[in-house]
């Protein structure tokens, strides 16, 4: 038998499965936690760049238009991570679906 929660996840998903499908919804969707695992990087690129640029110019050995390229790269990987992180959840998602509404169909047809 479906508890109630269940039920109410069954619920919920048939309204949101759609909206939450889109590439859209599901880039700006994960973007918070996403950011939030990139900024720190550009930001101490930033700093040390900004602040330290003859130690960065010694230690790094490369000219400051690749700095330009490691904020460019991380951006990319902020976009990646945001995106696969809402695909992975919307299909965990789409799975208990799937096995919730199997479930509740065998409970049908035993009532039957």
């Amino acid at each position: 038998m479906l508890t109630q929660k269940e039920l109410s996840f069954i619920d919920y998903w048939e309204k949101e499965k759609d909206i939450q499908s889109r590439f859209s919804s599901k880039l700006l969707g994960g973007l918070p936690m996403a950011t939030m695992f990139g900024m720190p990087v550009i930001l101490f690129i930033l700093v040390v760049y900004l602040w330290f640029p003859d130690w960065y110019m010694k230690i790094s050995g490369t000219s400051a238009g690749s700095f330009i390229m490691v904020v460019v790269a991380v951006l990319i990987s902020i976009l990646f991570f945001s995106y696969f992180r809402m695909h992975f959840k919307w299909e965990m998602n789409e799975q208990l679906y799937t096995e919730l509404k199997i479930k509740q169909q065998r409970e049908q047809a035993a009532k039957l």
